[in-house]
């Protein structure tokens, strides 16, 4: 086989004119890992592994090593590089079979990967590792598809294999991953010449190949096969796997099922953080939505997940509401801290179960997971990633005990395994090596006025220390366009768009539920959205004054209102933050409507903060100076008028507002983010009521 050009797991050089590039197993790997991973019903997100071997000059010695390219741990196959692969020399990767302790030890040959690799740079090597290595085969794929899993969780799984293929797959019974597995699979793909790969009972799919062309047909003919299998028997059986329809258990309508959804999502957060705040995501797909419709839902929920790449991200087992979805919206919410009590108990016992004097601490009871019939299902996680794809597992999980369901029935692996994994040592390393959490990590802001000027930049600070960010603006194209390139690749999980014309209540109430349903809850607050109109006293009209009070005293008010609904019943406290002005205690002239408002809402600060308190809700506020760069207001006529007040040109505002203060520099809109941050980033944890002023120092704006 060709070898690539450089011992590490980068790109070839480009080729000159004269060559024509020749493509190396680097490169074959890269293309079948991204056209598999990107195909959800072939592997979901972060889950299987693939692998290539070739040979390579070894720049030590200038002969030929016999290289192993794999994907390394953690990483995804849908959008892996050459950067994410381990690379090994596949003579000391074997050679540990002579050393191998046993299974009971098979955890310490992790670290001996280490012995094993090959050059600088590359990712470190997953436990599937020798797996790829001790196979003959020069390519191998291992997936989790939902058709494969659900073979492998059957009950007469094995049977089942055979009737479907015969002897070209072959039955691997369960075995935690590992070396033993390893082993395990290459004497069964020596054992078997005549098989394309194999079913792990349990746990998912493996197929291997002479070339990564044959290896990804063999991959695909494996899940395409009992694909169609599964739907043949499912519907020659004329029964639905998940049993009959259950009466009142059937998805509300679309805005219903919405509005039922953003009233349980804040109490739902609530009790999901009790040990570890949390962020959420809602899913209210057909899928999850019949499957809760159904007699059997109680019963496959109790079983749990069986895919380890699963159950790692949902826990051993959902949280159920157990009332039908016409029951009243508050018979509900009143049986969800007994539900929530009852799955902290059963997950605290399940862990005393199995725990040992070696067994990592318990990380926490809560759920991952809760399903409300009629609704959906809420999935939580340290960030929305997280909580995201914990709700794609419990989907595959869903399709899986479907199929399984089809054909015989759905046994996944026993709870004394899951636990072994769960608390697996090499997975408490793996949690351990996470980079430490942002400020901010967790927690949910909305600011208003955000798609410019010092909303933008407030969003986007907050942002960069770790919040889920909602830019809620007037102009929802230009939301949405100023959360796209504050969220940049990690788009919806990081940043959401949404349009709020704050002077309207419905407006208000429907920008406040996307924030819930979006992330879960909310946490903070920032009432930015202004405008202004400088105009002297005889020259304010009614309706100047009406529109100023209508946005920003009105408004923030409205915005704060419909926020508390969110923060009291989540329990989680939070943070409510004005951006005010120096105006609202300095008298300038011409300027009267403006600073009247802004004087109604440095009082609201005061006045929320007293109301709020003991909820755990601090309010403050921030007073800048004049922000004329990158200010939406003051391009939007507001600097021509003050500049005109002042005798001055529009360009020279800045600088005119500078040279009045103490320190003689200009306020951007970034300062003022800065403030922002300080008072919610976790220092200030004893400070409400405070209005901080962030103008270089006007003295006519000493707070008194």
């Amino acid at each position: 086989m060709a070898g690539s050009s450089t011992p590490s797991p980068g790109p070839a050089p480009t080729p000159t004119s004269q060559e024509t590039r020749v493509s190396t197993p680097v490169d074959d790997l890269i293309a079948r890992s991204n056209a598999l991973g990107a195909d959800p019903t072939t592997t979901n997100y972060a889950g299987g592994n693939t692998s290539a071997k070739g040979v390579d000059v070894d720049p030590a010695t200038g002969g030929e090593v016999e290289l192993l390219w794999v994907k390394g741990s953690g990483g995804d196959l849908g959008t892996l590089t050459p950067e994410g692969l381990a690379v090994l020399r596949l003579d000391r990767l074997r050679a540990l079979t002579d050393v191998y302790p046993g299974v009971e030890r098979e955890d310490e040959m992790v670290a001996a990967f280490d012995y094993c690799l090959h050059g600088r740079g590359g990712a470190a090597p997953s436990i599937d590792t020798a797996m790829h290595g001790l196979v003959e085969a020069a390519h191998v794929d291992h997936l989790h598809p939902d058709s494969g899993i659900a073979l492998a969780t059957a009950a007469d799984g094995e049977a089942l294999v055979r009737e479907v293929f015969g002897d070209r797959v072959a039955w691997v019974p369960w075995r935690r991953p590992g070396f033993q597995l390893g082993l395990d699979i290459a004497e069964v793909a020596r054992a078997n010449p005549r098989a394309i790969g194999c079913v792990l009972g349990g746990h998912g799919i493996t197929a291997w190949g002479a070339t990564s062309g044959e290896c990804q047909e063999r991959s695909l003919e494996i899940v395409r096969t009992a694909e169609r299998f599964l739907a043949e028997r499912e519907a020659a059986s004329g029964a639905h796997p998940f049993g009959e329809e259950l009466d009142g258990y059937g998805a509300l309508p679309e805005a219903e099922r919405r509005e039922r959804a953003a009233a349980l999502a804040p109490v739902l957060r609530g009790l999901a953080s009790t040990d570890a705040p949390q962020v959420g995501h809602y899913d209210d797909s057909p899928a999850v939505l019949e499957f809760l419709a159904r007699s059997e839902h109680s019963r496959l929920a109790a079983l749990g997940t069986s895919c380890p790449d699963h159950f790692l991200r949902t826990k051993v087992r959902p949280m159920v509401v157990d009332l039908p979805a016409t029951a009243p919206l508050e018979d509900v919410l009143e049986r969800l801290p007994a539900l929530h009590e009852a799955y902290r108990a059963d997950y605290t016992a399940y862990y005393e179960r199995h725990a040992d004097d070696a067994s990592p601490a318990m990380r926490g009871a809560d759920p991952a997971v809760v399903l409300v019939p009629g609704v959906g299902m809420f999935t939580y996680g340290a960030d929305k990633q997280t909580a995201r794809v914990a709700g794609e597992f419990y989907r595959n999980a869903i399709g899986v005990m479907r199929g399984a369901e089809a054909v015989s029935t759905y046994a996944p692996i026993d709870e004394a395994e899951k636990f072994r994994i769960e608390y697996w040592a090499l997975e408490e390393a793996k949690l351990a090596r996470r980079p430490r959490p942002k400020p901010l990590a967790t927690r949910i802001a909305l600011v208003t006025g955000a798609a410019s000027g010092i909303g933008k930049a407030v969003a986007t600070r907050l942002a960069a220390e770790g919040a889920c960010v909602v830019v809620a603006d007037l102009d929802l194209a230009k939301a949405q366009e100023a959360a796209a390139g504050i969220a940049g690749a990690k788009g919806a999980d990081v940043a959401v768009g949404v349009a709020a014309d704050v002077s309207d209540p419905d407006a208000v109430a429907a920008a406040v539920r996307d924030a819930v349903l979006a992330f879960g809850g909310l946490d903070l607050v920032v009432n930015n959205a202004g405008l202004s109109i400088s105009k002297p006293l005889l020259e304010t009209t009614e309706k100047d004054w009406d529109l100023q009070h209508d946005v920003m005293a009105k408004g923030s008010f409205l915005v704060s209102q419909a926020a508390a609904r969110v923060l009291v019943p989540q329990g989680m406290g939070g943070d409510v933050v004005y951006i005010s002005s120096k105006n609202s205690v300095f008298a300038g002239p011409n300027n009267i409507a403006y600073s009247a408002v802004k004087a109604d809402q440095a009082h609201q600060v005061r006045l929320l903060a007293a109301e709020l308190g003991e909820h755990g809700v601090k309010v403050n506020g921030v007073n800048p100076d004049g922000v004329v760069r990158g200010s939406g207001i003051f391009a939007g006529g507001w600097g021509a008028q003050r500049a005109k007040t002042y005798g001055i040109p529009e360009e020279d505002l800045g600088a005119f507002y500078a040279q009045r203060t103490l320190l003689k520099r200009e306020v951007l809109p970034e300062h003022v983010a800065d403030a922002v941050f300080v008072l919610t980033g976790g220092e200030l944890s004893r400070t409400t009521g405070l209005h901080v002023p962030v103008d270089s120092g006007v003295a006519a704006a000493f707070l008194r």
